[in-house]
């Protein structure tokens, strides 16, 4: 089975079991569908008649939110139960989605340029070659369009097990390349799902090479220091387990280059 074949069943697995990662939008929250989907105001004020892709992003949730908000969305996943959410819940909407089922580092079924906001939610763990992923998404986005993606950082994924001291041990090498191995402490795997490590160099190198300029990057508070050894959350207060990244699609001129210092207008 390849890890597409894997990753498609695992997350056609944790849909039909209605995982917490597989929740619809709620009324609440399509009440206020910009500030659902970003805080922290990466946004623009409107994404009214904008083209939106939310990329590896089935269930339900980013797309309906979107097109409430009146983007033109297409919603991209590799698992057909997941997608099925987001057909649903456009139909009890009435809302206009387009629905591809398609792996994250194979868009050829889009245009190129024809998108303003690609948003990408955790997911780039589950390919090998994350340079890929980005070349697509800076295949289909305009000129400055605009590229919200979250990770799992590479120290999370190296993360074994907890020791009898509560301590969280590291026992994935960082240039591990393979499939990540089966490990003790799953609190930031999926089961059933084949997950590979992405160095920082990956992470953010890359996705400067693939023509972008990184506006802001966050790291989700995801730890609780009320929280009991054994939970997610305490967890989270020792190994930060995802980063977010505000990225721009930039077409640098090769004069520009060329420059020793070059600043975006």
């Amino acid at each position: 089975m390849s890890y597409q074949e894997a990753n498609q069943k695992a997350w056609d697995q944790l849909a039909l079991a209605n995982s917490q990662f597989a929740a619809v939008a709620t009324d609440a929250e399509c009440a206020q569908p910009l500030l659902t989907l970003d805080k922290r105001g990466w946004l623009p004020g409107s994404v009214k008649g904008l083209d939106v892709l939310c990329l590896a992003a089935g269930g339900g949730w980013q797309s309906i939110l979107y097109a409430v908000a009146g983007a033109r969305v297409t919603v991209v996943d590799l698992s057909e139960e997941m997608l099925n959410r987001d057909r649903e819940q456009a139909r009890l909407r009435n809302l206009d989605i387009r629905i591809l089922q398609a792996s994250m580092n194979d868009l050829s079924q889009l245009e190129a340029a024809s998108f303003d906001i690609v948003h990408q939610p955790v997911s780039t763990c589950y390919v090998p070659k994350i340079r890929e992923v980005y070349a697509q998404i800076a295949r289909v986005l305009r000129q400055r369009g605009i590229y919200i993606s979250q990770h799992k950082q590479p120290t999370s994924l190296q993360v074994v097990e907890r020791d009898t001291r509560n301590r969280y041990v590291i026992g994935v090498p960082y240039y591990h390349g393979d499939p990540l191995p089966a490990v003790r402490d799953t609190a930031y795997r999926e089961p059933g799902a084949v997950e590979y490590l992405h160095r920082w160099e990956e992470l953010v190198g890359e996705l400067c090479r693939a023509g972008f300029v990184i506006e802001d990057l966050v790291e989700p508070r995801r730890g609780d220091p009320k929280a009991k050894p054994g939970n997610f959350k305490h967890r989270g207060m020792f190994v930060a387990p995802y980063v977010r990244i505000k990225a721009r699609r930039l077409n640098v001129r090769e004069e520009e280059t060329r420059s020793p210092i070059w600043v975006p207008e």
